[in-house]
C-alpha cells in the first residue's frame, strides 16, 4: 500500500499548457507496507476523495497510461473521459481478487459503467488485467499506442473535448493533488471550463448516480475496508505483491 514510499521526490508534477494542464503521477519506489489502521484509514480516505473528484469533475480529461495500471491505478484512469494506452507489455484491470480483496462496490460499479456487466464479471472475478490492445476492444481505453505516441495522442484528443462550444471560464489557481495508488500514468485536464453546457450537464447525469452510491456509504466502506486489509491473509497477498513491484 502506498502511502508508505520514503521517495523524497514530488508525487505529482504540473505541467500547464495553453488551455490545459498535464498532471503527471510521479510514482516512486513501493518499498514498505504499514499496516498502522491510521495508515489504511488514510489511505483509503484520499482514494475516496480523489475518485468523487475525478469521477464528477466539470473538466475534461484524458489518460495518458504508459505502464501498468492495476487496481486503483485503473480506477483513476476510468474516471477520466478518454484514455490513450501504451500497446506491448504494460497491462491494466482490477486484479483485487488474485490478492484475497474484493473489489469495493464504487470499483466495480465504475467498470461496469466502462465495459458492460458481462466482461467486468468475468474480469472481476478472475483478477483479470488485459494489455492495451485487449483493452481498447472491450471499451476499457479508447486508443492503443506506442509509448511516444502517448503524450501526442492525448494531447489532440483533449483538444476534441475543449473544442466543443459554449462560454469558457478561466481556472487560475489548482487545489492540491492527494494521489495514494500505484501507477503509472498523466492525465491531461483542461484548464478551462463551459459554464453549464451540454457536455458538463450530460457528462454528470451520467456519473452522478454511481458516485452518489459511494457518497451514501462511504463511511461503512472506510470502516470495511480497514478491518479487511488488516487481516493476515490480505497483509499475507499484499506483502508478496510489493515484493514482486520492486522486481520490476
Amino acid at each position: 500500500m502506498r502511502a508508505l514510499s520514503t521517495a523524497s521526490e514530488p508525487l505529482i508534477l504540473v505541467e500547464k499548457k495553453d488551455k490545459y494542464a498535464i498532471v503527471r503521477m510521479n510514482r516512486p519506489p513501493v518499498n514498505s507496507l504499514n499496516t498502522a489502521p491510521a495508515k489504511i484509514s488514510k489511505f483509503w480516505t484520499a482514494l475516496q476523495d480523489l475518485y468523487l473528484r475525478l469521477y464528477t469533475t466539470r473538466l475534461a480529461s484524458v489518460a495518458a497510461i504508459e505502464g501498468h495500471s492495476p487496481a486503483g491505478g485503473c480506477l483513476l484512469a476510468m474516471c477520466c473521459d478518454y484514455r490513450i494506452m501504451t500497446s506491448g507489455k504494460p497491462m491494466i484491470g482490477l486484479n483485487e481478487t488474485q490478492l484475497g480483496i474484493v473489489a469495493p462496490t464504487w470499483f466495480r460499479d465504475t467498470f461496469v459503467n466502462t465495459i458492460g456487466h458481462r466482461q467486468a464479471e468475468k474480469m472481476l472475478g478472475l483478477g483479470l488485467q488485459v494489455d492495451a490492445t485487449k483493452a481498447k476492444s472491450i471499451g476499457l481505453v479508447d486508443e492503443a499506442v506506442a509509448l511516444e505516441e502517448v503524450f501526442p495522442r492525448s494531447e489532440a484528443a483533449i483538444s476534441k473535448w475543449l473544442a466543443i462550444p459554449g462560454a469558457m471560464l478561466f481556472i487560475e489557481q489548482w487545489g492540491e493533488v492527494i494521489v495514494s495508488e500505484l501507477t503509472h500514468f498523466s492525465i491531461n485536464i483542461a484548464l478551462s471550463y463551459p459554464a453549464d453546457m451540454a457536455r458538463v450537464r450530460t457528462k454528470l447525469l451520467m456519473r452522478q448516480e454511481t458516485a452518489d452510491r459511494l457518497i451514501a456509504i462511504r463511511q461503512q466502506d472506510l470502516e470495511a475496508f480497514t478491518d479487511f486489509a488488516q487481516t493476515d491473509k490480505v497483509q499475507k497477498s499484499l506483502g508478496m505483491y510489493l515484493a514482486s513491484l520492486k522486481k520490476k
